[in-house]
């Protein structure tokens, strides 16, 4: 991790919760990505991993992270691709034949798109937001469902601006609330089966996703002077959380949006 890790955190890489816990990560773009954060949490405290990487292009940024990590499975996943997200998942089942853990974090939409007001996007981005950063999270549950027989955790990677405007978020916007209604129902729905549907939703982060949107630069600056902790968040913050979201100590906990902003989305 980035900073000496609290005693309480020590405390939980040595007892190593999740160790016999299997996740998978979707969505690891390089070392930057909230996805890294998150894998690299679960591999501290015990969890086996399969990680995905998008295409041929990224694979050489990603391969390096999946051997750090001690991936068990490591194949790729365009979910834009009809066939390659059921194909991680019948690797996992041939694998391992079982799953606790899955994690999204992946969201698209076409620059175009993105860049431009939400009132004239195209419907074909729109669409193409929606599949890519929200469907594609119910065809995971979907797929995760039938190998989480003793119950699992399905996780969803979220942005306050599902909840509020941000300016300049535009059309990820309405996607991201979507997102984060189908993980309400997806709770109720696969509740009675132990598996725990969660949103995350990080503050401002500076990954490769989040440099398409129209000064970023200008929202990081806001962030650091509005939250009340009046710091950054990292992608280990947010890894710690995901994490607690998956051990018996939120058992109890689901379909919820969890914060990782130092507060910012209390301020007015």
């Amino acid at each position: 991790m980035n900073d000496q890790p609290t005693d309480l955190i020590k405390v939980a890489i040595q007892a190593k919760i999740l160790h016999g816990k299997r996740a998978v990560v979707i969505g690891i773009a390089n070392e930057h990505s909230i996805a890294y954060g998150c894998a690299r949490v679960f591999r501290q405290l015990g969890a086996e991993l399969a990680v995905t990487y998008l295409n041929e292009k990224a694979r050489p940024y990603v391969e390096p992270l999946a051997r750090e990590l001690g991936a068990s499975v490591f194949v790729p996943c365009d979910v834009a691709q009809s066939g390659q997200l059921e194909a991680v998942f019948e690797r996992i089942r041939e694998t391992w034949s079982s799953l606790d853990i899955a994690l999204h974090s992946i969201a698209f939409a076409p620059k175009e798109d993105l860049q431009g007001r939400l009132v004239d996007s195209s419907g074909e981005g729109f669409k193409v937001a929606m599949d890519i950063s929200c469907h594609s999270f119910v065809r995971m549950a979907r797929l995760a469902e039938p190998l989480m027989p003793e119950g699992g955790t399905l996780l969803a990677m979220s942005y306050h601006g599902a909840d509020k405007v941000v300016p300049n978020y535009n059309l990820m916007g309405p996607v991201k609330a979507a997102l984060e209604s189908a993980v309400r129902y997806l709770a109720y729905e696969l509740g009675h089966k132990h598996i725990r549907v969660h949103a995350v939703s990080p503050g401002p982060l500076k990954t490769r996703a989040a440099s398409g949107l129209k000064d970023f630069d200008v929202l990081l600056s806001e962030a650091i002077e509005k939250a009340p902790i009046g710091e950054l968040v990292d992608i280990d913050d947010v890894g710690l959380t995901a994490a607690y979201l998956t051990t018996p100590f939120a058992r109890r906990l689901t379909g919820t949006t969890t914060y990782v902003d130092g507060g910012l989305s209390i301020m007015a």
